[in-house]
């Protein structure tokens, strides 16, 4: 009976050790964990085996984190018994993959898989249970018990105990099967890719565990994985799949970080817990930011205002794959984000190192969990990114790894090239110097290491400034072309031939210093984070009214301030700038692409990617049709959270569209370049992004919230107006006797395809289509009676019998 209730106690206080507050009692609980943990009398010659059965003379042991053995092919975990139940993360990552995995944005470094774990003794057993901080409430409160019952978490995988060691104070459980077979949890082949590799199973024969490392805080164990799959991804013949996975095991802090509310004010990212211990009438849901932890050396001389060096810092290493001469220009693109810091009184906060030889380092990894490295990927991928790891309970950032994709550099060269080319001397080669593309460089690494201390995009900041000012020489040199690095705005495209000293690639800006003030600074006397928020409202409150400190979404559709790829604060009068600069490109674009070359390659490349340019140009225009901008601001702000675009903007935005987009743009159809690049296809790629704006500014969301809108104010933009105003341009020539060329029919084609879509609509979208096609029917016959050429003819007759059958489908 006595050892029921001994065995029951030891049950519980694993159970309790499940919240923050239990870390700090690790050792105070030391003790009564290692008298409730010995091993019944009973067990020892059963299943639990003595300590040197299991770990005999010839095993192979690392200190760390845990004691790791291996014996054989075996590889064994001793657990100290005072860190079950302590929170950890495992994080899973691929190390080696096959070209192509996953199409092309998988690689050398991608987590498949980030879980909060604790290890918990059930009877003989040793499990791995995933927790999750979404739900939460104070220990003591009743409610704690219903957050746990509602909210039980999975057991990953379940272990025998196989032997103690000799104080009983750690167990021992055999990891081999954990590591070696197929265990989805940790698996780097998701459900997705299993379905599209036809993978069939993993082959045990050819699947193993490559090592297994323990540190202080954190066990490392490589994998390699081989899966029977009909379709691989590479290696066709083979049907097989071969990953390496690094799978990283890291003890979260004990003294967890303090959190910082967020407000969508400014620009982070956050992760909500729902809080069920709140005296409201309902759960509370906090959102908190992800963040590093930053603490002074020097509280005193902190609190007096003086720069000092954080605890520990932020510290990027370059991945040992990285090119020599790129070097230099990575470790200034992490470094540029010093000065931000320096804003919230740290010096030296973040720094970036060369990747260590092998004599100063030998266990150095990539992989790693206690290194945050910058990888530099062997992949025709043409892009960056930025994630990183982060304490679930708190958000403090444990580690993040930098993705750069070696063909990225090309899409920078054939930007500059097509954005800046005009106004733009250096630009005008497919050789851009080492110098240009090193800069360009620098800010994108210095754009995603953004991203990994917190900051989300933000798309309003190249909003802040003028559109004349991108002109001015010295206001660019300043200023660069956004009031942040973390908008989507690469290059200064309306900059004009003949405008000096103008700078023309993106630089950091005065919101990076306002957002990594406001995340990092820490705020005396503020040692909870209610305390805090009095400070932090006051800081936004003071920069209210001032677009440089303005945050706008990414994921906005509708507010065509927050958009990507743009810069200024008018749309059509920066886009009238940018198609000046493309036209002048267009015209120089064989001399300075196939007459160097002597082929045709990069003219195609460039060509596509400047038809690209005019769709974004003509795009940041179309946004403002239906736009609504979206002001975050509190209930005792000035101002209206959401105001319509006004409508003269809405309607001179519809008159720029017909002039540059709907009305054919001959000089993007320039007939010796297009034949010397394809045999067909011209008519089809222009008129399918011409359809794409028809359709934009003709969608149900977009009439919708135009009515919602205008029933707020009549003054606004009426659904009515936009139709009446699409209708005049679409079909000009039907007032006329000019012949209409393939791409207006093309068009006008879309546009009674457009109108026979939203017929179907239920709300006055449908009555207002009706009407306006009815009008249009009689408009096309009397153009029908008056075209000169057969074609239009055609082509007219053709459209009446399509309204026909939208208005009458019987």
């Amino acid at each position: 009976m006595k050892k029921i209730f001994v065995f029951s106690l030891s049950l519980l206080i694993c159970l309790a050790s499940t919240s923050i507050e239990a870390q700090s009692k690790r050792k105070k609980n030391k003790k009564a964990k290692t008298e409730a943990a010995k091993p019944p009398e009973e067990k020892k010659e059963g299943k639990i085996k003595p300590y040197n059965k299991v770990i005999t003379k010839a095993a192979i042991s690392d200190e760390g984190l845990f004691k790791t053995h291996q014996v054989g092919d075996a590889y064994f975990f001793e657990i100290p018994m005072d860190y079950l139940g302590i929170d950890m993360l495992l994080v899973s990552r691929l190390a080696k993959l096959p070209a192509d995995l996953g199409g092309g944005y998988i690689n050398a470094g991608t987590k498949t898989g980030t879980r909060l774990i604790t290890w918990e003794r059930f009877q003989d057993k040793i499990l791995i249970k995933e927790k999750s901080y979404n739900a939460v409430a104070e220990d003591n409160l009743p409610i704690n018990i219903s957050v746990k019952q509602n909210n039980y978490e999975p057991t990953l995988h379940a272990f025998d105990i196989s032997a103690f060691n000799a104080d009983s104070t750690a167990v021992v459980i055999d990891v081999t099967k954990f590591y070696a077979t197929d265990v989805k949890a940790i698996s780097g082949l998701s459900s997705k890719l299993r379905s599209t590799y036809k993978v069939k199973n993993l082959d045990a024969s050819r699947s193993f565990i490559n090592s297994v490392k323990s540190f202080p805080k954190n066990i490392e164990v490589v994998q390699d994985m081989t899966y029977n799959a009909a379709e691989p991804p590479a290696f066709k013949s083979a049907e097989s799949i071969s990953i390496q996975m690094n799978q990283s095991m890291i003890l979260l802090p004990e003294n967890p970080m303090q959190r910082r509310f967020a407000d969508e004010r400014v620009g982070w990212f956050t992760f909500d817990q729902i809080d069920y211990g709140s005296e409201a009438l309902k759960s509370k849901t906090n959102t908190y930011i992800r963040k590093w932890r930053m603490e002074p050396k020097d509280p005193e001389a902190y609190a007096r205002g003086e720069l000092v060096e954080p605890i520990k810092p932020i510290v990027y290493y370059l991945d040992p794959a990285t090119p020599e001469k790129l070097r230099k220009y990575i470790k200034e693109g992490v470094e540029l984000w010093q000065k931000p810091f320096e804003k919230a009184g740290f010096k030296n906060a973040i720094i970036a190192k060369y990747p260590p030889t092998k004599e100063e380092d030998p266990d150095f990894s990539p992989e790693d969990i206690r290194y945050s490295v910058i990888r530099y990927v062997a992949s025709t991928t043409r892009n960056a990114s930025g994630p990183s790891v982060s304490d679930p309970r708190t958000g403090e950032i444990i580690e993040s790894d930098i993705i750069w994709y070696h063909n990225h550099l090309r899409s920078y060269r054939n930007r500059y090239l097509i954005e800046t080319g005009a106004a733009n001397p250096a630009a005008r080669t497919l050789d851009t110097s080492e110098e240009d593309a090193g800069e360009m460089m620098k800010m994108v690494i210095a754009h995603e290491v953004g991203h990994t201390l917190g900051l989300p995009h933000n798309m309003i900041a190249s909003y802040s400034y003028p559109v004349e000012s991108y002109r001015n020489g010295a206001f660019t040199q300043e200023n660069g072309i956004a009031a942040t690095i973390m908008d989507y705005a690469r290059y200064n495209y309306i900059a004009q031939p003949g405008d000096e000293n103008i700078r023309f690639i993106r630089k950091l800006g005065p919101y990076d210093n306002y957002a990594i003030n406001w995340g990092y600074r820490v705020i005396p006397n503020a040692d909870t984070p209610e305390k805090e928020r009095i400070t932090l409202d006051g800081w936004i409150v003071e920069k209210a009214g001032d677009p440089r400190y303005a945050f706008g979404k990414q994921s906005s559709r509708f507010d065509p301030r927050a958009q990507t790829e743009d810069i200024g604060n008018d749309a059509i009068k920066a886009s009238d700038y940018a198609l000046k600069n493309l036209k002048y490109v267009m015209a120089h674009l064989p001399q300075w692409t196939s007459d160097v070359t002597n082929n045709y390659e990069d003219l195609e490349e460039l060509y596509g990617e400047l038809l690209g340019a005019w769709r974004r140009y003509v795009g940041h225009v179309a946004t403002n049709v239906g736009g609504v901008y979206e002001n975050f601001i509190k209930p005792n702000q000035a101002g209206t959270p959401y105001q319509a675009v006004p409508k003269s903007i809405q309607k001179a935005s519809i008159q720029w569209l017909h002039k540059n987009a709907f009305n054919t743009p001959n000089w993007l159809v320039e007939k010796e370049l297009l034949t010397d690049i394809d045999y067909e296809g011209y008519i089809t790629r222009l008129g399918a992004y011409q359809k794409r704006f028809l359709d934009g500014i003709l969608s149900p969301e977009t009439l919708n919230r135009i009515i919602d809108h205008e029933t707020i104010n009549s003054q606004n933009y009426s659904a009515l107006a936009l139709l009446q105003d699409v209708r005049y341009g679409i079909w000009m020539e039907a007032k006329t006797t000019k012949k209409v060329d393939v791409y207006r029919r093309n068009l006008q084609r879309a546009y009674i395809d457009r109108m026979g879509f939203l017929i179907t609509e239920n709300s006055d979208v449908r009555a207002l289509v009706r009407g306006e096609l009815k009008i249009l029917k009689g408009v096309l016959t009397n153009a029908s009676n008056r075209a000169t050429d057969t074609i239009s003819k055609y082509h007219y007759k053709d459209c009446i019998e399509e309204i026909n059958k939208i208005l009458d489908p019987k």
